[in-house]
């Protein structure tokens, strides 16, 4: 009997021992990752507010505005921001040269663009200049490079 009662007790610290690990384990995956390091913005600075502001500002700094129109459900939209828009050279570029403005197609005041400049897809990238007119445009996802050219047809 005497042995029984060991191999019971080994058995109940094997357990225990089991279920913290299981425990620790859960708590750590569960854990908020740590947040992205950056050192400074190397990608495009879009504007900080409406499109007329965009549109004022353009004047005032007598520059070009480049207008991404997109979606949130947008899967070429989603991986312009993820890669192309945070390109240093692409933020060198844009930045240096327009007036970077993002809008959320699906909200009140991109329906309004989609309407006046007759966006039928997203993402859509216009350049136009201070009084609003197209200059230029294109659709869908875009190499660094190639957006950069794009940018390139109206300020070499």
């Amino acid at each position: 009997m005497l042995p029984l009662k060991i191999k019971f007790k080994h058995m109940k610290t094997l357990i225990f021992t089991g279920i913290i690990a299981i425990v620790v384990f859960g708590i750590y995956s569960f854990k908020k990752p740590k947040a992205e390091v950056t050192l400074g913005n190397k990608g495009i600075e879009f504007f900080d507010g409406n499109f007329h502001q965009a549109l004022l500002k353009s004047q005032e700094l007598n520059k070009p505005i480049f207008l991404d129109v997109y979606a949130t459900w947008c899967g070429p939209c989603k991986q312009l921001k993820k890669t192309t828009f945070k390109d240093e050279a692409v933020g060198n570029y844009f930045n240096a040269n327009f007036i970077n403005i993002a809008i959320d197609g699906e909200t009140q005041e991109g329906q309004e663009l989609i309407r006046k400049y007759n966006i039928r897809s997203y993402p859509s990238l216009l350049i136009l200049d201070s009084k609003g007119e197209v200059k230029t445009r294109t659709t869908g996802f875009q190499k660094p490079y190639i957006l950069i050219n794009f940018g390139k047809r109206i300020v070499p």
